[in-house]
């Protein structure tokens, strides 16, 4: 069994949905999933992934789907959610931008209509899908002690420079957290910490300002997502420098960079088992059932968490094996060698 498979059957064990009771958007008698994703620049994921999949499974089990991108547009957001609701829609999968989902969310349950807040918290929705955020985090610091460990640096005197996600974003928190509990505990202390973005043009901007700040003496860079770090691998390479960067998303340009040395490790969310568990929530709606999760927010919201994976070099080709990764798009001609070397193909 690979350790997809082991990740899949643990993630799903993980989320026990019971079905009772009737919801409002039958009374409605909608049978259309809303999903507002947020943009197309912090991630590929969401129209790659994410968009896909979802899409897949909802018109699988026989309902229509409405599926559109803000494009980081707070007001597009809005405005999108306004048509959507007036054509009508039995459950809203909402994926947050800079607050905008909020207010979507009140006028949703204004309406009876149910909210999933996807991959990022929204205050107010009914149901929050995403992976289990602070142990991304943790699995983030781990890769940066890692990395240290294997230079044969001493965390506790290493300069690390720690850069995080957008604020505006519940998530980034929760990622920034566990990766500091993990840090802090190996004695890691920050020689300088970013301000946060998503924006990874703005990291490598924020991150060549560090650099300079400390004037070159760093020894590991905590960065949120592959992104940011492929930005921060950037000035890096300007500088001929190359330490341990962390990651996540396990993007194409983050898989490489994990090939090629420059970056420690990503953070592996197969945005399928996401995706599955987000649909299966709004199937249930659908069909006026009342699902319940097996952990909550701390607000008291039902949390379906889905496991995620560290992945490095050696990891590769396991996300190529599952389908969330093309060897094409990877090995290229500047990373075919450190393809061969750990047989992605």
């Amino acid at each position: 069994m690979t350790k997809r498979h082991l990740a899949i059957t643990a993630a799903f064990a993980a989320i026990a949905i019971a079905l009772t009771g009737c919801s409002k958007s039958e009374e409605a008698g909608s049978t259309r999933a809303c999903i507002i994703l947020p943009d197309a620049e912090s991630s590929p994921r969401w129209e790659t992934g994410d968009r896909p999949a979802l899409d897949s499974a909802l018109t699988g089990a026989g309902f229509e789907t409405d599926i559109q991108n803000a494009q980081g547009d707070t007001a597009k957001y809005a405005t999108i959610a306004e048509q959507m609701m007036s054509k009508g829609c039995g459950v809203m999968i909402l994926v947050d931008h800079q607050g905008a989902a909020v207010q979507v969310t009140e006028k949703a349950k204004a309406a009876g209509i149910p909210v999933i807040a996807y991959d990022r918290p929204i205050a107010g929705a009914d149901y929050y899908v995403s992976f289990d955020n602070e142990t991304v985090g943790a699995l983030e610091g781990q890769s940066i002690l890692d990395g240290l460990a294997a230079k044969g640096i001493d965390p506790a005197t290493a300069r690390v420079i720690y850069g995080q996600g957008d604020p505006s974003d519940g998530n980034a928190k929760m990622f920034y957290d566990g990766a500091v509990a993990v840090l802090s505990a190996a004695g890691v202390k920050p020689v300088f910490e970013m301000a946060g973005t998503w924006d990874g043009a703005k990291a490598g901007t924020l991150f060549e300002q560090a650099y300079t700040a400390v004037q070159g003496k760093v020894d590991a860079v905590l960065a949120p997502n592959d992104n940011n770090a492929a930005n921060i691998i950037t000035i890096l390479d300007k500088n001929k420098k190359t330490v341990p960067v962390s990651g996540q998303d396990a993007s194409v340009a983050g898989l490489q960079n994990v090939l090629l040395g420059k970056q420690t490790a990503t953070v592996y969310k197969p945005f399928t088992l996401e995706a599955t568990a987000a649909s299966e929530l709004a199937i249930a709606l659908l069909k006026g059932e009342k699902p319940t999760a097996d952990k909550t927010l701390a607000d008291g919201t039902p949390y379906v968490a889905v496991t995620p994976v560290l992945v490095g070099p050696n990891e590769v080709k396991d996300v190529v094996a599952a389908g969330d990764a093309s060897a094409a798009e990877i090995c290229t001609a500047a990373v075919a060698a450190a393809c061969t070397k750990y047989g992605v193909a």
